[in-house]
């Protein structure tokens, strides 16, 4: 019984090749291409794709929506967007394995100003547990990548110290586990404690150990390291150069307030690649960071954990030291707003920046920052310029370059990328200014990422594979989300189809949860 057939669309396939007019045919969860006449053909339903693009589901390499998918199965401000697929456990901060519950809460709360602290629908304490809590049961796909930050905490604790030979050895087999159980790889988030105690001789035994496994090493690099500016990226590269892993350098760019040019960081990137390395990048299109507050604050007062972290923000000596070390992480206090406030005294302040507070407060910008985090359980999330929009372009349509949201699905203003990004590119920088073609900006967003996470049957439109389907129309698609008014749906995105079934059906969410656990080394996840 044929389920559904697309007709009269143009099918970008996602290879990168210009497309073709056909129909797309569904069966269960696979698909087939047909050309010429299906009129004979009888499906259960038809979706006319007249003027529309037919192309595969979207991948997002860097999502932040391993806890919030959970409360949140409908997922609509990413699937909305045509995204399929998601990669999480990102920034080295993911949530198996886990040994001690009492650990799992802990991290939980000092990354929630990051994934959130939603209910939780169960437990669990391995990978494999874990990835059973997806499937059917969300809206997308998700592939998981194991953060070191869990690794290392069950291993060695919390601390801010070297790891022993012993300890390695225990991250290794650690990590070797949660690989063996359907993990694509090890991600580092080196601005973010514990994971950033990690040195590099210490990511380098881990990412030999992911390497023998196929995996890849995700990263958000070490921005603290030497100049600031091109050592991060060189000690990502370093990485994957002594370890023999495939690395790939996330949520890429130059920053607002780097000493040099965008053109310096790409070409190290080039230089690598030429060298034989294997190296790629992912970017987002916007000019605006989100992350968790706490990263603001210097990694001495968070080592031990957060019931240490806490105490350091209680105490009248911490607090001095902070004030006189902690600074904006941009370009001012206000331009750094937050969000993501659980308490009614504190709702005012959504949207509002820490420079805004403290002037209407009275009150010294680091204490408002340490106050807030001490009310809100180090929830709060913040977005701030992050990128700089004249040479951002070069990075999203770079060749080495797919497409990571890194949306932070949390609070009332978060950043416009969480709601936009994949339709912006379709939008402003395909259609609009012609910063690439539109098969090209496709295959950054399907069969690249695929191809890079080792997802068969996954990322094109070819018979056999996976019904994971976007119908859009190109005229139209766009993300009307912005810095005031974030929380909007993309316009022109009419069908969103994950593993054969109807997730949206003419912009509208059908409520299914057809999302699978996709694991590495499985046919079609």
């Amino acid at each position: 019984m044929l389920d559904l057939l697309i007709i009269n669309g143009l099918i970008i396939d996602g290879s990168g090749n210009p497309g073709f007019y056909g129909s797309v045919a569904i069966t269960g969860d696979e698909i087939h291409v047909l050309r010429g006449d299906v009129g004979q053909l009888e499906p259960a339903r038809t979706i006319e794709a007249a003027g529309k693009i037919v192309c595969p589901g979207f991948i997002d390499m860097h999502a932040h929506s391993g806890l919030v998918i959970l409360a949140e199965p409908r997922h609509e401000p990413k699937v909305r967007q045509g995204i399929t697929t998601e990669l999480v456990g990102v920034d080295g901060n993911s949530y198996a394995p886990f040994t001690s519950h009492d650990d799992f809460l802990q991290f939980v709360e000092l990354n929630s100003g990051l994934d959130g602290n939603p209910p939780l629908p169960g437990r669990w304490s391995s990978v494999a547990e874990y990835l059973q809590m997806f499937d059917a049961k969300v809206s997308v796909n998700i592939a998981y990548i194991i953060g070191n930050s869990p690794v290392r905490i069950c291993a060695m604790g919390w601390d801010d110290r070297p790891a022993s030979s012993s300890d390695i050895a225990n991250m290794r087999a650690i990590l070797r586990e949660g690989m063996e159980e359907g993990a694509f790889g090890i991600s580092t988030g080196l601005d973010y404690p514990p994971g950033s105690y990690a040195d590099t001789d210490e990511l380098i035994q881990l990412s030999q150990e992911a390497a023998a496994l196929g995996g890849i090493y995700h990263t958000h690099v070490r921005n603290g390291l030497g100049d600031r500016f091109l050592d991060p990226i060189k000690e990502a590269i370093e990485i994957g150069r002594r370890s023999g892993i495939p690395s790939h350098v996330t949520h890429l760019y130059q920053r607002v307030t780097a000493p040099g040019g965008g053109r310096r960081i790409l070409q190290l990137v080039e230089d690598a690649v030429a060298e034989g390395l294997d190296v790629t990048f992912d970017s987002y299109p916007y000019t605006l960071s989100s992350t968790r507050l706490l990263i603001i604050l210097p990694q001495w007062c968070q080592s031990g954990g957060p019931r240490a972290l806490k105490e350091v923000l209680r105490s009248g000596e911490g607090r001095e030291r902070l004030r006189a070390e902690v600074r904006p992480r941009g370009l001012s206090w206000h331009e750094m707003w937050l969000t993501y406030f659980k308490l009614p005294k504190n709702h005012r302040y959504e949207g509002w920046s820490v420079g805004e507070i403290a002037e209407t407060t009275g009150v010294n910008p680091v204490d408002v920052v340490c106050d807030l985090l001490l009310e809100e359980d180090l929830q709060i999330s913040y977005v701030t310029p992050g990128p700089n929009g004249a040479t951002l372009p070069d990075f999203v349509k770079h060749p080495l370059s797919m497409v990571g949201s890194d949306a932070v699905l949390l609070g009332a203003f978060p950043s416009p990328r969480t709601y936009g990004t994949f339709p912006l590119i379709l939008s402003e920088y395909v259609r609009e200014e012609k910063l690439m073609s539109l098969p090209d900006a496709i295959r950054k967003m399907t069969s690249f990422p695929a191809q890079r996470l080792g997802l068969s049957g996954r990322g094109l439109l070819r018979d056999g594979f996976k019904a994971d389907i976007v119908v859009f129309d190109p005229e139209t698609v766009k993300a009307p989300a912005t810095r005031q008014d974030p929380k909007q749906y993309p316009v022109g995105i009419d069908y969103v189809i994950v593993n054969g079934t109807l997730v949206i059906d003419g912009q509208t969410h059908t409520g299914a949860t057809p999302g699978r656990a996709l694991k590495r080394g499985r046919l079609g996840g």
